[in-house]
């Protein structure tokens, strides 16, 4: 497999928050999914709440909607942007959210704001998120491209007066427009006649409560039909120390359909942690 390259494009994410990749798929791919969420568009309710908004549809579980959302979701020069950015702070990153939304003719400008706002972590020592945005209609400055604010997540403003000059994100289908979770960020106003729709894709540390509860998105019955990467990337898989375990054990167990019977804890520990534990019981004269 040939090494992704990553380096421009990390780069411009942590000097200036976001970046937008150029026909990173396809655009038959987001064609294709985009005919396959159709029915999904068009039976979803609109909002409610000045946040979502009023003339804006959203839905989620992309995953059992479309057999083209796995490629969207598994990208690799996204995933290493994300494997990069997180990396260091969790032993696993995981899928945060894979949402479809369409802003409707007439809706008004989104709040500004930070996706990482959703936890109650200190923030500053690393970040929580990366979003990617692939858009399914081309995105303009008259149907409600999203507007980034870059630099906010160095120097975030403490007013709205404060806010830098908003970069449009125009660009087409098969573009992929990646910001972290602590830049702000806002969905423009829609002014044209026609639908803007999009995907959003985010990945978050795996130690994070995801936005999208992906266990009732995705129970066993749904993600057995997955790769084992794309089955642990939405929870099927501990976070080293036993985090999210099934049982004591990593929940992947529950894909396997010849699972029979009880089964016992089993430690999942980081190499330090298991070093460390086992130069313990050694000492305690254990034979294990």
């Amino acid at each position: 497999m040939t090494p992704v390259t990553i380096e421009p494009w990390l780069n411009a994410l942590m000097a200036q928050g976001y970046c937008v990749i150029p026909q990173l798929l396809p655009p038959q791919t987001l064609s294709d999914l985009a005919h396959d969420l159709e029915d999904a568009f068009r039976a979803t309710p609109f909002g409610q709440g000045h946040f979502y908004g009023y003339r804006t549809k959203r839905f989620g579980s992309l995953l059992r909607r479309s057999s083209r959302a796995p490629e969207i979701v598994m990208e690799p020069t996204v995933l290493a942007l994300a494997q990069a950015l997180l990396g260091s702070a969790c032993d696993r990153i995981q899928l945060n959210v894979a949402q479809a939304i369409a802003i409707h003719p007439g809706e008004l400008e989104q709040f500004p704001h930070c996706d990482q706002d959703m936890w109650a972590g200190v923030k500053g020592a690393h970040e929580y998120l990366l979003n990617v945005i692939w858009p399914l209609d081309p995105f303009t400055p008259e149907n409600g491209a999203t507007r980034i604010y870059p630099g906010t997540h160095r120097n975030p403003p403490r007013s709205f007066a404060e806010l830098p000059e908003p970069v449009i994100t125009q660009c087409e289908p098969g573009s992929a427009i990646c910001f972290l979770g602590s830049t702000l960020h806002s969905a423009g106003p829609n002014r044209s006649a026609g639908v803007r729709r999009a995907v959003v894709v985010g990945y978050s540390l795996g130690w994070l409560k995801p936005y999208e509860n992906m266990w009732l998105a995705y129970p066993p019955k749904v993600a057995r039909t997955f790769s084992p990467e794309l089955a642990a990337l939405v929870g099927y898989a501990q976070h080293r120390p036993n985090l999210g375990n099934y049982e004591g054990q990593c929940p992947s167990v529950l894909l396997s359909r010849a699972r029979r019977g009880p089964i016992g804890a089993v430690d999942a520990l980081r190499p330090d942690q298991a070093t460390m534990l086992s130069e313990f019981a050694r000492g305690q004269g254990a034979q294990r």
